[in-house]
């Protein structure tokens, strides 16, 4: 069951140290790229939370990689919250923007294929977007061995 006191809100710069925690520990994990607490704190629009009773408890963000194209990066749950469906909640939240933007494809690459086909997106091969290989992929360690897997929901 839901909690009623889980919101999802656009993050905020006290939000900073929050979200480098939670980043972190995916990162640690090899799940996720880490991010600093300053690209945070430059790139905290880009974000939305969840939160409940006003701890941060999940968060994603968007990355404009083209006229019509944004990717979904940065989602993560808090251990403990996995499992209610907070991770939905925040990735419409962010289809909810692209569409704001008028951005009509929005990918992510992961390794959760089924959550992210749950939530009604497709896998696609990675190579269909430029735009991610040379804007982060060129700077990966997993650059010439990457594993994750390319999904895109087409919105527009």
């Amino acid at each position: 069951m839901i909690s009623v006191t889980i919101v999802c809100r656009q993050a905020h710069t006290a939000d900073v140290e929050a979200l480098y925690e939670l980043i972190q520990g995916y990162a640690a994990k090899g799940i996720m790229l880490p991010r600093s607490r300053e690209a945070l704190t430059r790139g905290i629009d880009s974000f939305v939370v969840a939160e409940d009773g006003g701890k941060l408890i999940g968060c994603g963000s968007l990355c404009r990689l083209g006229n019509d194209l944004v990717e979904i990066r940065s989602l993560g749950i808090a251990e403990g919250y996995k499992g209610q469906r907070i991770g939905s909640r925040l990735v419409e939240a962010l289809i909810q923007e692209a569409r704001t933007q008028g951005i009509p494809k929005v990918m992510a690459l992961t390794y959760e294929v089924s959550f992210f086909q749950k939530n009604g997106f497709e896998i696609v091969d990675k190579e269909i977007f430029p735009e991610k290989v040379w804007t982060d992929c060129v700077n990966c360690p997993k650059q010439q061995c990457c594993d994750e897997i390319a999904v895109l929901r087409k919105i527009g």
